[in-house]
């Protein structure tokens, strides 16, 4: 599967996913339960996009998704 198969809110919702679970790993957060609750939104838009009725496998595409998002996130943090 090629990464550009990806929607782009797809990977930016992953990519939202991933900040905001580092964001409730970091130590002495005082907003927890908003960062979990956003958590749990992008994990609801995530798991019911529509892209995911197309993929030819759900398991691996999701996989890349996460691998392409942890890319992108380090290609603009640097």
């Amino acid at each position: 599967m090629d990464a550009t198969d990806f929607p782009d809110d797809l990977v930016q919702t992953q990519h939202a996913w991933n900040a905001t679970y580092e964001a409730l790993a970091a130590p002495h957060r005082r907003d927890t339960t908003a960062l979990r609750r956003r958590l749990l939104r992008l994990s609801v838009r995530l798991w019911w996009h529509p892209y995911w009725n197309t993929a030819p496998s759900v398991p691996a595409a999701r996989t890349e998704l996460r691998q392409l998002a942890r890319t992108r996130g380090t290609v603009r943090a640097a």
